[in-house]
């Protein structure tokens, strides 16, 4: 395990093509991803965590897998991906936890974490969370980590949901 941060309660770690097999039950769970388009193929799980390990190349940062420190339990996925939205290319945050560890501020602290790690290593000074907009939980999140909402638009990569962009200036 390559741990990047270390929480009160949580290790992230930057993935590797062995992480596959932890990510899959959780993305290809269809309550987990009944906001994406689709739940994840095991193929698209594994590009997903290509993409991540590419980005750590290329901008020094990702995706992260998520472990609960005290159990060293897998429980999902943090962090940042260089993503066009609406024309711009920007750095978007996002998180993805295995449904029995939702409600527990696990995504808030995990995705503070990145945050922190982003501050710190001067990679962007703008950060933004999008959801749709009948996303509850993941808007809570964004709005605990101080993001506010800029605009909303029509996804059309996600089955034309209208989807809430929020932003966080660091």
């Amino acid at each position: 395990m390559h741990v990047v941060r270390e929480t009160p309660r949580l290790l992230l770690s930057r993935y590797t093509l062995k992480y596959v097999a932890l990510l899959h039950p959780i993305t290809s769970d269809k309550e987990t991803m009944s906001y994406y388009p689709a739940p994840f193929s095991l193929e698209q799980t594994a590009a997903w965590i290509e993409r991540s390990i590419k980005c750590y190349e290329e901008f020094g940062f990702g995706r992260y897998g998520v472990f609960l420190k005290d159990t060293l339990e897998f429980i999902g996925c943090v962090g940042f991906f260089r993503t066009e939205v609406n024309g711009e290319e920007e750095n978007d945050l996002g998180y993805i936890l295995g449904k029995p560890y939702w409600h527990h501020g696990y995504a808030t602290e995990a995705a503070q974490a990145c945050i922190d790690m982003a501050k710190e290593n001067a990679w962007f000074s703008r950060i933004v969370i999008q959801m749709a907009v009948e996303h509850t939980a993941s808007r809570q999140v964004a709005g605990r980590l101080g993001a506010k909402l800029e605009s909303q638009f029509i996804k059309h990569r996600n089955r034309g949901k209208l989807t809430n962009l929020f932003v966080l200036d660091i």
